[in-house]
């Protein structure tokens, strides 16, 4: 890509039919449907994807397909986080291979990296890929933050051109965003959808949420909002995405409701199916019904 990226770029779940068995009509379903909504990219093999919890066949099938069915009508980013560096750039290298536009790398998450080591490893990363590189702030899952020392080194390397915060902390938003303040082709994007409101009005480049993978006009919506000064319009938008994650990721009782709710809407309508990677499993008919009665009063179903 020769420009930054901007706008709602959903991170997209990765249809399962089995253990290790892509639901490939599902797949071009799913990112048919969510190109019909307006994004302005697709990430694949994200969080939302459970690309640490699939098998590397079954991740460089999805990258294959998802490049082929979107033929370039807009971006694709590939997740190619790994506790194995090797693994990581092979990744980023099949990606290149089938079409992708960039990848997107979150801190290795088993041993702690020191931040020296931290950006010794981004550097390293970068001189075995050709693909631009955003990286990914997700200290819940990874168990570390990339400092604002960090994020400033990492932005001076050729080939980094933003990234996806998923901390969900504001304060941590506005100190690496004006730490950057000068860098104008270093793109921020925001991960939870509860503070895509906030963030956009922050300065936000865009949101990479969740909830676009069976709403995407909703989030296409706020952020063109946004870009039109409309604050009053996003306001009453955020509403509904508030009511999303207050009613769909929770209909569980386990951290891993806001991916089953996802998923199981976007089984409801009909888009894909519904099967998780292990330990984790689909909701059963009673949150099932649950999820359904949600969408109907959200006017998604």
């Amino acid at each position: 890509m020769s420009v930054s990226l901007k706008g709602i770029i959903p991170p997209m779940v990765t249809p399962l039919l089995g253990e290790d068995e892509l639901d490939v009509k599902g797949t071009e379903r799913l990112i048919e449907f969510i190109i019909k909504g307006g994004v302005h990219g697709v990430f694949v093999l994200g969080t939302t994807g459970e690309g640490p919890s699939l098998s590397y066949q079954l991740r460089y099938e999805l990258v294959e397909r998802s490049c082929k069915q979107v033929a370039k009508r807009i971006p694709v980013l590939v997740g190619i986080s790994d506790t194995s560096f090797v693994e990581s750039v092979k990744l980023a290298n099949h990606a290149e291979k089938c079409g992708a536009d960039a990848v997107v790398l979150a801190p290795p998450y088993y041993f702690h990296a020191g931040q020296e080591e931290l950006r010794e490893y981004i550097a390293d990363i970068v001189k075995e890929i050709n693909l631009p590189l955003y990286l990914y702030n997700m200290p819940s899952h990874t168990k570390l933050v990339l400092e604002p020392e960090t994020i400033q080194f990492a932005s001076e390397l050729k080939g980094v051109r933003g990234i996806k915060d998923s901390s969900g902390d504001l304060n941590y938003f506005h100190m690496i965003k004006h730490r950057l303040r000068n860098k104008k082709d270093f793109a921020f994007f925001i991960g939870p959808e509860e503070i895509l409101a906030e963030a956009l009005f922050a300065g936000a480049d865009g949101g990479v949420n969740g909830g676009a993978n069976f709403s995407p006009e909703l989030y296409v919506n706020i952020y063109n909002a946004a870009q039109a000064g409309d604050w009053n319009k996003v306001r009453e938008l955020h509403k509904k995405v508030i009511e999303i994650s207050s009613s769909i990721y929770t209909a569980g009782r386990f951290d891993s409701s806001y991916l089953k709710g996802v998923k199981c809407a976007l089984s409801l309508l009909g888009i894909c199916s519904d099967n998780l990677a292990k330990p984790f499993r689909s909701f059963k008919a009673l949150e099932r019904e649950k999820i359904k009665i949600n969408l109907q009063k959200l006017g998604i179903l």
